[in-house]
């Protein structure tokens, strides 16, 4: 065991990577619908390791949360951007409202308690649900005209904070807007309805979504069948059978052809179609299925139907069809045979429905033939095909310049206030991902690096954090006491049900809206998944991502006011 704490002081960088394995192992465990979350677990044994007294460097926390923050920027940029515009921008009015609701509620109890600059911090990140709190306030504190130990005491009692208050801040929040937040907006009956009125005039069905459109539950199938009908009788084109199709409101698209010997691949809307022939289908599975009923048996040929499909992300960048509905764009010639799988706007699905809106930067992912889904894929903006090359010239540059802007600081009253390099990194990839969306054949970082970025260089980030507190961590618990959980817990709710009720009944938000705008401004997506699983319904996204990047660039930027406000 010596051997084993002294290689561990040596080599500091094991002792993180152990952290590291342990936290993401006890992250995913769930006791019933309970669990502690990645970040958390990574602190808490980070702070068990840091028992064992490893010095860990300074420069290698700030290079993973500067990762962090950049990645974090670089998602939502397109959505914090776009809601700057007037449809969007009663959605970021909401959200900097909430965000300012929640500054001030953390502060009017940190100055009621008698909380120091890292103990408010703490607060702040853990009631919020704000990781990244932990390192800009720690920035911000350095730079305050305090000893280095008065300092140093409070960077060390901000992820004691953190880890009291932030369980409820999670599960709290999921708790309080999946459960709570029905009833306060007339119960949780009237919200279904109000979620199904929305679905049915975005196109959905009573039952199913409109024709041609699908979660990714439903996938798109290609089936060949023998025509047998006598509707064929005398011979019908390709045109006619997929309008006889549109008629019974199935989206159904003929794809191939066989006629005794030949196969024709290149399907034309004049292509006759006799009886004897065999038909490949492509659409939603529930429409395909049952076609021998009425067209004829389904076939096994495996030279017709061995040909390729293609499922092909494409990043939205022609202003053409930015704003447009996803009816608007399946109406469009270049879609014949080409439907919408999936749509994710800041990583986050959203319903694909007739009515949904397109935004520039969101990912509709495509399905169809090779040559079909990439002439719709150039129509549209930029096939973002899966890949393992970062650009990583433009995350170093974005993160530089972004370090830059924020080390400038302004002396107010001495006290020299700046964004810090870690507010800038988050300013500089909100930029350079608005940018990417404009300019998609630059600055490409796959999804896989992103989550890389994310959740490695958090995490990483937390371990330091944890390992470094871990000396003083039971000391520090032991001044915050448990009364500190009652108040983060008051932190968490207060903000929430004000933000419900001013969504709902101030800035006039559908119902669905006011649930998904609320979680998105506390940037809470366990609440969003609580509260999609509450009303049975996935419109709620639709007001989670504009207030997501608002909230998570204010929250974020919090942390510098709440150390000197406090």
């Amino acid at each position: 065991m010596d051997w084993i704490i002294n290689l561990l002081r040596e080599h500091p960088e094991l002792a993180i990577f152990l952290t590291l394995a342990v936290g993401f192992w006890i992250g995913k465990l769930r006791v019933g619908n309970f669990s502690l979350g990645v970040v958390t677990s990574v602190l808490l044994v980070g702070v068990l390791v840091g028992q064992l007294d490893i010095e860990v460097g300074g420069p290698l926390k700030s290079v993973f949360f500067l990762l962090f923050l950049f990645a974090i920027g670089y998602k939502v940029g397109p959505q914090f951007f776009r809601g700057l515009r007037k449809d969007g921008l009663p959605q970021v009015g909401f959200a900097a409202l909430l965000c300012v609701v929640c500054l001030l509620v953390t502060w009017g109890l940190a100055k009621l308690m008698g909380y120091n600059a890292g103990e408010a911090a703490g607060l702040l990140s853990g009631a919020q649900t704000i990781s990244a709190v932990i390192g800009v306030a720690g920035d911000t504190i350095q730079n305050l005209d305090l000893s280095s130990q008065e300092k140093q005491n409070m960077i060390n009692v901000i992820p004691v904070a953190y880890a009291v208050t932030y369980i409820f801040g999670t599960a709290g929040s999921a708790w309080i807007l999946g459960t709570l937040g029905p009833r306060m907006l007339g119960g949780l009956d009237k919200v279904k309805q109000a979620c199904r009125e929305l679905e049915k005039k975005m196109g959905a069905g009573d039952k199913e979504d409109e024709p041609g459109f699908m979660s990714a539950s439903r996938p798109v199938v290609f089936r060949a069948y023998q025509v047998k009908n006598a509707w064929f009788d005398g011979g019908k084109t390709a045109g006619e059978l997929e309008d006889y199709f549109r008629t019974q409101g199935k989206r159904l698209f003929v794809e191939r052809l066989r006629r005794g010997s030949n196969i024709i691949d290149d399907i034309q809307p004049k292509q006759s179609i006799q009886q004897g022939d065999e038909v490949v289908l492509s659409g939603r599975r529930e429409y395909a299925i049952g076609e021998e009923e009425w067209i004829g048996p389904e076939v096994i040929d495996d030279a017709l139907l061995n040909f390729p499909v293609e499922v092909l992300p494409v990043l939205v960048s022609k202003g053409d069809f930015e704003g447009k509905t996803l009816g608007e764009l399946r109406s469009k010639p270049f879609m014949h045979g080409v439907s919408v799988r999936r749509i994710r706007r800041s990583g986050v699905n959203i319903p694909v429905y007739e009515g949904t809106t397109i935004d520039r930067g969101d990912v509709l992912e495509l399905v169809g033939l090779t040559r079909e889904v990439e002439a719709a894929a150039h129509m549209v903006g930029y096939p973002d095909r899966p890949g393992n090359v970062t650009d990583m010239i433009f995350v170093g540059i974005g993160i530089l310049l972004g370090g830059i802007f924020g080390a400038l600081a302004v002396r107010i009253g001495g006290v020299p206030i700046s964004l810090s390099t870690s507010g800038g990194a988050l300013i500089a990839g909100l930029v350079f991902g608005w940018l990417r969306s404009q300019r998609p054949t630059v600055g490409h970082i796959p999804e896989a690096s992103l989550w890389i970025l994310n959740n490695v260089g958090l995490n990483m980030f937390i371990a330091v954090v944890g390992i470094s507190a871990g000396p003083s961590f039971v000391k520090g618990f032991a001044e915050v006491g448990p009364m500190l959980f009652v108040v983060g817990a008051v932190a968490t709710a207060l903000p929430l049900f004000i933000g419900v009720l001013l969504a709902r009944y101030v800035f006039r938000f559908h119902p669905a809206l006011a649930l998904g705008c609320t979680a998105g401004a506390r940037t809470t997506t366990a609440a969003l998944g609580a509260i999609q699983e509450s009303v049975g319904s996935e419109t709620p996204a639709l007001g989670y991502t504009v207030t997501y990047a608002v909230g998570n660039t204010l929250l974020i930027i919090w942390g510098v006011v709440i150390v000197l406000l406090v």
